[in-house]
């Protein structure tokens, strides 16, 4: 048996994309983000922050440490750049980012 690399769908657990809709660019995460995940997400993308319109992370169920930081610059560089972007949170990404459960971090709500 032959050991599946580290970006095999059958190792990989969470997943980090871009997509380009009909509403404009969006940042998908799903599953367990973790360090494997975003690091799959760097090495296709590049590390700086994608112009993104929307986040989707509806379908998250762990957010790991790299997994936050992803996130947050993608929110930071938007935000700085003067075009907020929705964010929409899965229970688990929102714990993260309230610090429920763990150390506190700030915030990121969703535009008006």
């Amino acid at each position: 048996m032959t050991p599946q690399p580290s970006d095999s769908p059958v190792t990989r657990r969470g997943v980090v994309r871009l997509l380009n809709t009909t509403g404009g660019r969006l940042l998908c995460l799903a599953g367990a983000v973790d360090a494997a995940a975003v690091d799959s997400f760097w090495r296709r993308y590049g590390r700086e922050p994608a112009r993104v319109d929307r986040i989707d992370a509806r379908s998250v169920t762990s957010l790991s440490e790299p997994g936050r930081e992803l996130l947050l610059d993608h929110v930071e560089a938007a935000e700085l750049a003067g075009r907020p972007v929705e964010l929409r949170p899965s229970p688990a990404v929102t714990r993260v980012l309230t610090g429920v459960g763990g150390a506190a971090t700030p915030w990121v709500a969703p535009p008006a």
